[in-house]
Formats: structure tokens, sequence, C-alpha cells
């Protein structure tokens, strides 16, 4: 091949598809300009690449909102615990300083006991700690009374109203209302004017108990208190009242001829037995008066409010 000859384009056939022929017809020619049109163009970025400040920022961002998320969705105390171990590993130190002082904390029984009375006024409660001592107030048992006669030979006597337990068991009713006895045979019922201090002030209240033998016996010690009998039921009237109806109508005088005439009264006598015998086989037997509901819960609460 001479030097004169035109040397070969090998990129333009590689681009192009093939080699080019002379020959070649024009629909070829446009089929290769065609594929040259779908080879995208490389254009000169302008675009300028975040700087590492900008980045860091951007990264932050994220982290505090993924933070954030964390941290809502944590209760109270969990949170709590978490800011005091963070701020122990970054900073130093021990979990005692962060506890507070728990001296003069107060629960509701110490804010009851602080503001307790025996007897109370509605005009009394200006505060909400009396209010509180106040509500607790309501909820006991005034009836009778629970007492401690530990201290009896002293003259010094406590008492307390009862509470719900006390009288769903009984106690201070059914069975002795002494706080160390469970006494339940021989109880009475005591009515004492229970003279105590309260707030520097001195107050007395009547008041009713339910003692033992024993323990009625420790109560009166130094005096004698009252004590309170069951009242004759109306029950108890009706019943005598109909026996001297009864008795007044059976009591009728006999007549003078039955003393003068010994043998007819004999034979009455024998005529009101054979009537008598008769009576009792004619129909069922009788059976003696029933008590009435009424008066079963009578005898059942005879003492129970005294």
């Amino acid at each position: 091949m001479s030097e004169e000859q035109e040397s070969v384009d090998f990129s333009r056939i590689h681009t192009g598809g093939g080699y080019s022929s002379d020959f070649d017809s024009d629909a070829e020619k446009d089929k290769r300009s065609k594929r040259y049109d779908l080879i995208p163009q490389q254009t000169k970025t302008t675009e300028k690449v975040a700087n590492k400040r900008e980045l860091e920022d951007e990264y932050g961002r994220e982290e505090g909102k993924i933070h954030r998320m964390q941290i809502l969705s944590m209760d109270a105390y969990t949170r709590h615990k978490k800011y005091v171990n963070d701020y122990i590993q970054y900073y130093g130190g021990s979990e005692n300083f962060f506890k507070r002082d728990s001296s003069k904390d107060k629960t509701d029984m110490d804010v009851i006991k602080e503001n307790h009375k025996f007897l109370w006024d509605d005009e009394e409660a200006d505060t909400w700690e009396k209010r509180l001592a106040k509500k607790y107030y309501d909820k006991l048992f005034k009836e009778y009374c629970i007492t401690d006669l530990s201290r009896y030979k002293e003259n010094k006597v406590a008492m307390r109203w009862r509470i719900e337990k006390e009288v769903v068991e009984g106690k201070g009713h059914f069975s002795c209302g002494n706080r160390k006895c469970d006494e339940k045979n021989g109880l009475r019922s005591w009515e004492v004017n229970f003279a105590y201090v309260e707030g520097g002030e001195k107050k007395n209240a009547l008041v009713k108990l339910r003692l033992c033998p024993d323990c009625s016996y420790k109560l009166n010690y130094h005096h004698k208190k009252k004590e309170i009998l069951p009242k004759q039921r109306k029950r108890d009237k009706r019943s005598e009242s109909k026996n001297k109806k009864h008795k007044s109508r059976h009591e009728s005088p006999t007549p003078d001829t039955d003393e003068d005439n010994p043998e007819a009264s004999s034979s009455k006598q024998k005529e009101t037995s054979n009537e008598d015998e008769k009576s009792i086989w004619s129909g069922p037997a009788k059976l003696s008066e029933e008590k009435s509901r009424d008066e079963e819960f009578e005898d059942y609460f005879e003492d129970m409010f005294l």
C-alpha cells in the first residue's frame, strides 16, 4: 500500500456501527446519523460539592430528629433515669447526688394524724389538710366506741370511733369494746362522759361502750358510770294487758247457790272436765302464739341501739 493512500479512521468506523463504503445507500446513511443522535452529549457540570461543615449540620439535624422521637416514646421515670445516667457518664459523680431530701415528706395518714379530731364541725375544715381529716372522720361509725383500758388504775382511758372492718366483725357491739378483749358473753352497755384534751383545749363528749364484766370493772374502777338498761318493749306491755283481760274474764264470782249445794257444784265440775276432754280431741292441738317478724327483729336488735 502506498503512502499517498489515505489512512483509515477506526474510531469513526466503531461509532458508526461498522465499516463505511462508498457504495452505501442513502437509507443506510440516515440510520447511521440517527445512531449518533442517541449518544448523550456530555455537558460541563457547574454544581458545587457540599463542604464538610454543611454535611455535619445535616447529619446533626437527622440525628436530633431520631433522638427526639426516642425521648418522646419513653415514660417520665425512664426519661429521668436516662438523663441521670447520661450526666454521670459525661460529667462523673454518683446517684446519691440526685436523691432528694425525703425527711419532710408526709403521707395522707400523717396529715390525718396531725389534724385529727374526736368531734368535728363543718366550719372548722378551712384547709385541705383539715378537709382530708374531716373526710376520714365522716367514714367512721359513731354509735359505739373502742377503748383502751391498759392504764385504768391511773384513771386514763383512751377512746376512738369504730372503723368499717370492726363494724363488720361486730367489735365493740357483739364483742367487748376493749381493744385487747374479744369476750362475747355478759356484755353491758355504759354511757361515759369522755373528757379529753385536744389542741390544748379541754373537751368532753357522751359516748357509749359495750364491755364484758371484767372490762366493766376496769371502767368503773375509780367511780361508777351510768349503765344503759334495755327499755321495756311494747310487745311485753301488750301481752301483759291481754293476760289481765283474760284473767278478769275467767275470775268471775260464782253464785251463792254453788256454795250451798256441794253436790250441784261437783256435778258442774264433772261436766266441765268432760267438755275439756272432748275439746282436746275435737281438733288439732293449739300451738303457742308465734312471734311476728317485727317482734323477732326486736328481740334480735334489743341491745343494738340502747
